[in-house]
């Protein structure tokens, strides 16, 4: 019998980007707020000190600020043929634990989506018709425009202290930014960061092939600089520990960085470690949500939180499975491709070439998460998908991020991978070498999908989480695409070798290798209550006092990194709450 607390206005899942931002918003509407948080309670201050957090054998390979696979985990299999296993060691994507969430460890780029992004079946049925779609593919538009999100996009920049150069303020072109971004109200809070030789050395090729080169946009501080709520950020030192790490400089975006120490002092916030939700509660009726059940790790036993709002902001995967467990929307069905929660599940398709120039050195230990030069000349917005026979797009960007001994040492092709061979190769290219990165988007498929999985149960005896996921054909022949505009550029460079990294046809999904973290879909937002388990407000079309944050609500992966778009999404949803929801509790749409 689970022990009941006391009740609150408003319970939070989750204690990343997103469940800081809504506790921020609610508490500054007077709202008794309970913020649980699975993982353990962590802090610039001592956390992240110096130098115990730059220790790359404990948080850059043995991953110490990741989830373990024993206390949480889901299944993968790559098709219905296959039989799902469990995902024992962390190698594809690698969700977060503890306070801050991923937002402690990212690397920091931030974006906005393109224009085409946000009505992507509209754009390509209006430019090419609906016959270039293929039959599988689950593409959708976004049931809210560019021009109602931009304000929330701005105030999530604002808050999280980004650095960058705009390229479009209110649809004048600006020298110096991306020249492809949708227009912007006004400038990033501090300017781009300083760009390192390989960066500068990617940039004057790309120009000279035509293209438009800017500064990469990032939550790493160029500058010091303080926030609506107070909170502080000092200059960057690019010591080249962000991805995987937490900041010791106050120099990265993060929820400690930019919300928590402001929203812990409010007398009407709480927030419990060590408190993993097991279940959403309903109401007899079966039409709202009562509060949640969660397993308190300390005292060894299970709770009921009673609240009268519950707002879902855990990882995209966690928040799937909770609505999974608790019957909020139908579980997606990929033989009728019916029901909405699971629904559209999507990745990234990522691709480069690495450089070899035996008289060139790069400095590999001078960087950041979000360093370089980007271009966006091949993005969505700017290909004719009838022509290239796909749906899809990528920016590219070089820019060197660490100079870690054990994980970034890259080696020509050919070189041992030990012993007296592998040495003498770090000897000769360790800090020779640079590459183009290519980040892609990924559409959304009927055959991939997230369910329960009947066979595996987690430490509580609920069923796992069940992944269905496998690369496309669509996918592979625009990273292909990619392959062909980038290969040319790299040559210009007229480096010593180079090596390619792009998946071919016929490529499989592979859980070892780390591509990205950028898990969406499962909880898609939508205007139609049969495609998507959530509507234009993040709000449940079927228990309405029930909200979901995060990347689940894209309805197909964007070509860029999530977090800017996830971050103007909690701000969409936390003003629509406040100025909605809150005086008349009931379905916003």
């Amino acid at each position: 019998m689970a022990r009941t607390a006391k009740k609150k206005d408003v319970v939070i899942v989750g204690l990343g980007w997103t469940g800081s931002i809504l506790g921020m918003e609610l508490a500054n509407e007077g709202l008794e707020i309970v913020a649980l948080e699975r993982g353990h309670d962590q802090n610039t201050v001592p956390d992240f000190q110096y130098p115990n957090m730059i220790d790359e054998l404990k948080y850059g390979v043995r991953l110490g600020m990741m989830q373990k696979p024993r206390n949480s985990t889901l299944t993968i299999r790559r098709n219905v043929d296959e039989a799902a296993l469990p995902y024992r060691s962390l190698g594809s994507f690698l969700p977060g634990i503890g306070v801050g969430g991923a937002g402690t460890h990212w690397n920091g780029l931030n974006w906005r989506p393109q224009l085409s992004e946000y009505r992507l079946r509209s754009h390509v049925e209006e430019r090419w018709g609906a016959g270039i779609i293929p039959e599988d593919m689950n593409l959708q538009d976004y049931p809210v425009s560019y021009e109602e999100l931009e304000p929330f996009f701005d105030r999530f920049e604002h808050v999280a202290g980004i650095s960058g150069k705009a390229g479009n303020l209110n649809g004048k072109k600006i020298e110096g930014g991306n020249p492809f971004e949708a227009p912007r109200s006004r400038e990033y809070p501090m300017p781009p960061m300083p760009v390192t030789w390989d960066g500068a050395k990617f940039a004057e090729a790309a120009k000279a092939a035509g293209c438009h080169p800017f500064p990469s946009p990032g939550g790493i501080a160029s500058q010091a600089y303080v926030n609506e709520y107070g909170m502080q950020m000092g200059p960057c030192n690019h010591c080249g520990f962000c991805e995987r790490y937490g900041c010791y400089n106050y120099s990265k975006s993060s929820p400690q960085t930019a919300i928590l120490d402001a929203l812990k002092r409010k007398p009407n916030f709480e927030y419990r470690t060590h408190a993993e939700v097991l279940k959403i509660e309903m109401a007899p009726d079966g039409k709202t949500a009562t509060g949640v059940t969660y397993f308190d790790e300390k005292a060894g036993e299970e709770v009921f939180q009673p609240a009268d709002l519950v707002i879902l902001a855990a990882y995209q995967l966690h928040n799937v499975h909770l609505m999974l467990l608790s019957g909020i929307g139908q579980p997606f069905d990929p033989a009728t491709n019916e029901g909405v929660t699971g629904r559209s599940y999507a990745y990234q398709m990522n691709g480069g070439y690495t450089m070899f120039f035996k008289d060139e050195v790069f400095n590999p230990f001078i960087g950041t998460g979000a360093n370089g030069m980007s271009i966006d000349d091949f993005g969505m917005d700017n290909i004719d998908f009838g022509r290239e026979g796909f749906i899809g797009g990528a920016y590219w960007r070089a820019g060197q991020s660490n100079g870690q001994p054990i994980r970034s040492m890259a080696l020509p092709a050919g070189t041992p991978t030990w012993g007296a061979g592998w040495k003498k190769g770090i000897g000769e290219w360790y800090g020779h070498s640079m590459s183009i990165g290519s980040h892609g988007s990924h559409m959304s498929y009927r055959g991939n999908y997230l369910d329960l999985d009947p066979t595996y149960k987690d430490r509580h005896g609920r069923p796992l989480m069940r992944m269905t996921f496998n690369w496309q054909p669509n996918d592979i022949r625009m990273t292909q695409f990619m392959k062909s505009k980038m290969e040319p550029i790299a040559k210009s460079m007229n480096p010593t070798s180079m090596q390619e990294g792009f998946k071919k046809d016929g490529a499989m999904y592979d859980v070892r290798p780390y591509q990205t973290t950028h898990n969406v879909g499962g909880t898609v937002m939508g205007d139609n209550p049969k495609t998507s388990a959530i509507n234009r407000y993040l709000q449940a079309w079927d228990k309405h006092n029930i909200f979901v944050m995060g990347a689940g609500a894209f309805p197909q992966n964007t070509q860029y990194n999530p977090t800017g778009m996830v971050g103007g999404l909690a701000y969409w949803a936390a003003h629509a709450i406040r100025t909605q929801y809150l005086s008349n509790p009931r379905p916003l749409v």
